[in-house]
């Protein structure tokens, strides 16, 4: 039986790939594609079990390869350099070839039977790989990813990724990334003073699914905010959120690692499996960026308030992230530690109801520091800025250091 091809290819070479493939035996062009719906609609009918596609047809990205693999369809791009798509730009959309398309009519057939080969299911190999940094770029190990998450209720996520990524910034020889990936309303943008109408992360993302991003776009879409401190600002109209895609974010992440050692991601709130509410699982999905932050975090932060209402979400807050990341331990993290609030034995009665109810031995206990925080945010500066000696920022300075020495240990090993 024959492997049925569908062919989505622009120009003249179209005539020589239908040629190429209707000349064989072991192949049979099963339907030309006029645009990517068409071809969209024959991989989901189950007519085609490879298509061969120009890059540089309209639509074509890395979430339209993601939605050809996962209806089991091999994808051979072909490059356009006219149209700007050339072989590396074209692989970095996770492609299973890539075949020129000056050389298509000969190396069609043969690069299809090459696919058949390998045994592998099509999107096996689809991840981005990471271009060889350019000269200007030294290179190093990949960086490591940090995600703070909490449960609802504001408890201090952004203020602590902030924090946190100022400190790594000082800390760290070639400084450090912060990424709103909030799809609930960024606040890192207007924390810091920045004009937030033109969000980071979702350029960043329409960049990726393109084939554009690499560690030196990535660097022209973070300005510094402070010395060896990137950001990348988030969306702030809820509304926004579809931009923001977890295809995008997967190679996001991959540019962060090679053009910083630290990348801090502030996360939402939620990390309810949406998909399953859904009757479109291929729909852009608004906990998706939360998610693909914490499925790629080497350390994820948990932070709670630590009051009557914050502990208890707090608690179950740490279990859900066990249940979601069964090899990764968070590090969990208590805010706005008060005598007010917990009794006259705040941190000790804190620390003492985690260890029972969550099995949380040793959490960081961040005193509250209000006034200290509101200065911080009325003059849109970092604690390190405005309150150095604040208990705030020396806890979370404690918590750098401590990720730093864990990633020095696990290198050592």
């Amino acid at each position: 039986m024959s492997t049925p091809v569908l062919c989505a290819v622009r120009g003249a070479v179209e005539s020589e790939v239908v040629r190429a493939v209707d000349a064989t035996t072991e192949l049979e062009v099963a339907r030309r594609c006029a645009d990517v719906a068409e071809l969209l609609a024959a991989c989901a009918a189950g007519h085609g079990l490879v298509a061969v596609v120009s890059a540089g047809l309209p639509g074509v990205d890395l979430e339209t390869v993601r939605h050809l693999q996962s209806s089991g369809v091999w994808v051979l791009a072909l490059t356009d350099d006219r149209a700007g798509w050339s072989s590396d730009r074209v692989a970095r959309l996770g492609v299973d070839a890539v075949l020129d398309a000056d050389a298509a009519g000969r190396e069609v057939v043969p690069a299809i039977l090459r696919l058949h080969a390998r045994g592998q299911a099509p999107g096996a190999r689809a991840r981005p790989a990471p271009t060889p940094a350019p000269a200007t770029v030294a290179a190093r190990e990949p960086g490591a990813v940090v995600a703070v998450w909490g449960p609802t209720g504001a408890p201090g996520r952004t203020t602590l990724a902030l924090t946190l990524a100022g400190e790594l910034a000082l800390l760290a020889a070639e400084g450090a990334l912060l990424v709103d990936a909030d799809t609930y309303g960024g606040t890192v943008a207007p924390a810091l003073g920045l004009l937030d109408e033109a969000p980071g992360i979702a350029a960043a993302c329409r960049a990726a699914v393109a084939g554009r991003l690499d560690e030196l776009s990535l660097a022209g879409l973070t300005p510094r905010v402070e010395p060896g401190l990137r950001v990348l600002t988030g969306i702030s109209r809820a509304e926004r959120w579809p931009e923001v895609s977890s295809a995008g974010l997967e190679v996001l992440w991959v540019a962060a690692r090679r053009l910083v050692p630290w990348t801090v991601v502030d996360c939402g709130f939620s990390i309810e499996q949406d998909e399953l509410l859904s009757y479109d699982t291929r729909a852009p999905q608004r906990n998706g960026a939360t998610l693909s932050a914490l499925a790629e975090a080497d350390h994820v932060v948990v932070v709670g308030s630590s009051d009557a209402i914050g502990l208890p979400r707090l608690v179950r807050a740490v279990a859900e992230v066990r249940d979601l990341l069964p090899g990764l331990e968070p590090i969990v993290v208590a805010n706005r530690v008060r005598s007010s609030a917990a009794g006259p034995r705040a941190a000790a009665s804190v620390r003492e109801a985690l260890g029972r109810w969550a099995d949380v031995p040793d959490p960081l206990v961040i005193p509250e520091d209000r006034p200290a925080c509101d200065a911080a945010l009325l003059g849109a500066r970092m604690l390190r800025e405005s309150a150095p000696a604040s208990p705030v920022r020396t806890a979370v300075r404690s918590l750098a250091g401590a990720l730093l020495a864990r990633t020095a240990a696990g290198a050592a090993h």
